[in-house]
């Protein structure tokens, strides 16, 4: 496409301009420094091609999205749903359009299926929807409302997010042109319902986000951005040509959160359930909350948004406000990341950490008092163990147990583990509350043991179960890396099967029990599951050649009994070869 009939800045302009604007921010210290002549001849623009080999690749189900979200985020089922519903359409549908060979019908007024979110602060709507960008595998922006007021709204802010969706995306524009925007404090755009006349700045600012909501080409090289300004400028000295890259947001998602205080009262009104004189009930804003599962568009209208602003979102859906169990479900979960976190502080300094279930429960009840949902259970976790983590790495202290006490009267409990440190009774406590903390992990996962199993492709044994709740619990992370390191070690300790094979000629065969044997013992050492390749030659290929030459087998089946006490096995095993077979006896194909 060329450009010549067009009227462009000349690079020498914007240099200038970009000197002017790096003096005045940095003074004389920084510079453009112009050491290579400019092309004479005009540039011609040239579209930057989406990367090749990316391609966006989405099979997921409904159901299969929200089995994963249910190992992260408590209660919400309806948000779950719809959210996951919606989502899953909507990139199928991306999906099969890239598949087919055919364009597809240009439906006029197709709508998409951007979301808006209504809940109270501290109920997980930013969590829900990072979880939901990672497991699919896009790339994900989070904007601020406020923001595009404050600074006078007038088309740039949205469209630098959809910038920074290429940036994500590692440049990546056609992955970039499927990600999803997330845009939280919504409601703080709408137009004040007490003002007189028109409230420009906030209804500006829905009016400029309808079309990136929709659809428009966003130019992803901009005057205001130095950045991309000398890039441009670098790439034009080269080449003579500029780049005239855009990205379409056809297929981007937005997602819109928001409060809604007031949006209650207005749909109590509606449904004319508000009493009237001295009959009237106080109600609370947790109260008005259960209205907003009821809210309409109408609703949205007036509290203060444009028609056109909530026709571009389709759907809605409300997430409940949360209740001290709920908290106390959260931190019990072992993904949530406060108590992870919470142990990689305090393992930063040499201290392990572990929580009683009862501790789990005040940190709750306090974080519910606070009346700002999860968010609160970061002030409570912090309140109650700020004194510890200040004290104990300055002690030999290496195992601390937090319980119900501890967030209670943390002083108290500072002051005698200080003065009573060498009581064994800490000790006891600590191994008590270790086992309970592994028996509560272990329960997750046989809780979710289809969906996981099916996840990793691992089989999950009772053996195999056990050994993940002793992996997590001995290093601070969730149980997505547990997993994955467990999945990684599974498949080295076959490939030793594969190296015992083409080294000795001899065929074995380690059994689930046993591999995790190999795995417990040997993946936190210097050399990994690799490291049990040596015992497996000095233990095995005696006994093994031995047995082959009696019995005419090559194939062998270890167990964990097998692997952790090699000789009374291959004492047996050659017995049993040595020993008659007896009238209708029958050998087994694998000895064991």
């Amino acid at each position: 496409m060329s450009i010549k009939n067009e009227k462009h800045p000349q690079p020498e302009d914007v240099e200038r301009e970009l000197s002017d604007f790096l003096t005045q921010r940095f003074g004389d210290k920084v510079k453009i420094i112009s050491p290579l002549a400019l092309p004479e001849q005009d540039g011609e623009v040239v579209d930057n091609p989406p990367k090749e080999g990316s391609k966006f690749n989405f099979n997921l189900k409904p159901e299969e999205l929200i089995s994963y979200l249910d190992q992260y985020i408590v209660r919400q089922d309806r948000a779950k749903a719809v959210l996951a519903t919606k989502i899953c359409t909507h990139y199928n549908r991306v999906r099969r359009a890239m598949e087919s060979d055919a364009k597809g019908p240009d439906l006029v007024g197709s709508i998409k299926n951007n979301v808006l979110l209504l809940g109270p602060t501290g109920v997980g709507k930013t969590y829900l929807i990072k979880l939901i960008a990672k497991k699919i595998g896009v790339p994900f922006v989070k904007g601020d409302a406020t923001k595009f007021s404050e600074t006078g709204y007038v088309g740039g802010d949205v469209e630098d997010l959809v910038r920074d969706l290429v940036r994500e995306a590692d440049d990546d524009m056609e992955l970039a042109q499927y990600g999803i925007i997330y845009i939280d404090e919504i409601d703080k755009i709408a137009a004040a319902q007490n003002m007189m006349g028109a409230d420009v700045s906030r209804t500006g600012v829905q009016r400029a986000l309808l079309k990136p909501m929709e659809e428009t080409e966003v130019e992803l090289k901009v005057p205001h951005d130095p950045v991309s300004m000398i890039q441009e400028l670098e790439r034009f000295r080269r080449t003579g040509q500029r780049d005239a890259s855009r990205i379409n947001t056809k297929n981007i998602l937005f997602i819109m959160s928001g409060a809604f205080g007031d949006l209650g009262e207005i749909i109590k009104k509606r449904m004319n359930e508000k009493s009237m004189g001295f009959s009237a009930k106080i109600t609370s804003q947790k109260d008005d909350f259960k209205y907003l599962r009821h809210v309409k568009s109408q609703d949205l209208i007036q509290y203060g948004f444009e028609s056109e602003f909530v026709g571009r979102l389709p759907v809605v859906t409300v997430l409940e406000s949360l209740e001290a169990e709920d908290l106390h479900i959260i931190l019990k979960n072992p993904n949530n990341p406060l108590i992870i976190g919470k142990k990689l502080d305090f393992g930063a300094y040499g201290v392990d950490i572990r929580f009683t279930d009862n501790a789990l429960k005040a940190l709750a009840q306090k974080a519910f008092e606070e009346k700002t949902g999860a968010r609160g259970l970061v002030s409570a976790i912090e309140n109650a163990l700020l004194l510890f983590e200040k004290c104990l790495p300055s002690t030999d202290i290496r195992e601390f147990s937090v319980t119900e006490e501890v967030v209670i009267n943390p002083e108290k409990v500072l002051e005698e583990r200080l003065s009573r440190r060498g009581d064994p009774k800490w000790a006891e406590l600590f191994r008590r509350v270790a086992s309970e903390e592994k028996e509560t992990v272990c329960e997750y996962i046989k809780e979710n043991k289809a969906t996981l199993s099916e996840r990793y492709s691992l089989k999950l044994t009772p053996s195999r179960i056990d050994l993940i709740g002793a992996f997590y619990c001995h290093t601070p992370t969730d149980v997505k890396t547990v997993f994955e390191q467990i999945v990684r070690d599974y498949k080295r300790v076959k490939k030793l099967e594969i190296r015992f094979f083409q080294d000795h000629g001899i065929n074995i065969t380690l059994d689930d029990d046993a591999v995790d044997y190999v795995i417990y013992h040997y993946s936190q050492s210097k050399n990994g599951v690799e490291g049990f390749f040596p015992r497996l030659v000095s233990d095995f290929e005696h006994g093994l050649k031995l047995a082959r030459e009696k019995t005419n087998k090559d194939h062998f089946l270890l167990g964990r009994d097998a692997v952790a006490n090699p000789e009374p096995f291959l004492a047996d095993l050659i017995r049993r070869s040595l020993t008659p077979a007896l009238p209708g006896d029958v050998k087994d194909a694998d000895p064991a």
